[in-house]
């Protein structure tokens, strides 16, 4: 025998930056769980209800009516990356959606004026909740829950508590949630809208500062980010994403009823938080976000299908809001954990 000594492979030492078969499985549970139960969801009800379920008009209706809530998810996601709260997202498009029908068929003006005019009002009232934030620094979850009040307020006073009618609606307004072929047109408005964010959040230096600021606002502060500015303009995107599902809630519902948006506050909330939980663990993310509304779509369809109460949609949403946050919070953690041991 010669002196050169052979090593087994457990002898062998493993290479630098390598993770363990378990650890590399667990990110990836971590990273596409969403999409896996998404899959899984499909699957059981498609197995179910054959017939129904993924029929091209379930879909279509499905997408419609979720694209209010998509847009909302993402209305509350913005100010969350910034680790603040926007409760008046589900009473401003009530509101848009009440004077976006209300301009057409009361003041007559043309559905794109009217549109225009109730987009630039949520601009403005989303800068007025940043207001409240940052430079009178209300905390804000009471701010944006009192501002959310009076829009129900405004809402009420200008249809006097009663529905607005929209018989008359031109063509071109309700158009705009019209199917083509087997494409809701709310569903591609809603994909333009993720795909915008998708970037400006994952790809521009405006997306990481808010993700900065909301993991460490002090921080951010100390690292020269303008934190006030950003935070505005968080919740300034969020109330024009409202003005815009409210105009297309109203072509949607074809009239104005001012008792309308409360209902989309937990759905939109347990969609962004429970997004969090995949696609950027730990932080609230577009494709997350989009997957969460899916799932929750498809799920109480299928359900719905099976025979379940109407009640059955409150114990979902309720539900899924408490799962999402445990499930944020725990992604959260893990995520300062990875952090705090990449850096030792």
């Amino acid at each position: 025998m010669n002196g050169t000594s052979t090593h087994t492979p457990s002898d062998a030492p493993s290479r630098p930056g390598a993770r363990p078969p378990r650890k590399q499985f667990a990110d990836i549970v971590a990273t596409y769980g969403l999409a896996f139960v998404f899959v899984l969801v499909l699957a059981v009800f498609f197995a179910l209800r054959p017939a129904t379920f993924l029929s091209s008009g379930n879909i279509g209706n499905l997408l419609t009516s979720q694209s209010v809530t998509a847009l909302l998810a993402f209305a509350v996601m913005l100010p969350l990356a910034t680790g603040r709260f926007d409760l008046s997202v589900g009473y401003h498009v009530g509101m848009a959606q009440v004077l976006v029908v209300g301009l057409q068929v009361n003041a007559h003006l043309p559905w794109p004026v009217a549109a225009a005019l109730v987009i630039a009002i949520g601009l403005i009232v989303g800068s007025i909740n940043g207001v409240l934030v940052t430079r009178f620094k209300i905390d804000s979850f009471i701010a944006t829950m009192g501002m959310g009040s009076l829009l129900y307020g405004v809402s009420n006073w200008y249809t006097g508590g009663q529905q607005i009618a929209g018989f008359d609606l031109p063509d071109g307004y309700t158009n705009l949630s019209q199917i083509i072929g087997y494409v809701p047109l709310p569903a591609v408005f809603v994909a333009i809208v993720a795909i915008v964010l998708w970037i400006v959040l994952e790809r521009l230096p405006i997306g990481r500062s808010l993700y900065v600021i909301g993991s460490n606002a002090r921080a951010a502060e100390l690292s020269g980010l303008r934190t006030g500015r950003y935070i505005g303009g968080a919740f300034a995107a969020s109330g024009l994403l409202c003005a815009i599902a409210g105009v297309l809630l109203g072509s949607i519902l074809r009239s104005g009823t001012p008792s309308v948006g409360a209902e989309y506050l937990l759905p939109a909330f347990a969609g962004s938080l429970l997004g969090a939980t995949s696609i950027r663990p730990g932080r609230v993310n577009v494709g997350g976000t989009v997957l969460a509304i899916l799932i929750v779509a498809f799920s109480f369809s299928g359900v719905q299908q099976l025979g379940a109460p109407f009640y059955v949609e409150y114990f979902f949403n309720g539900g899924i809001l408490i799962v999402a946050v445990a499930l944020s919070v725990y992604a959260a953690i893990r995520r300062r954990k990875a952090a705090v041991k990449a850096v030792n």
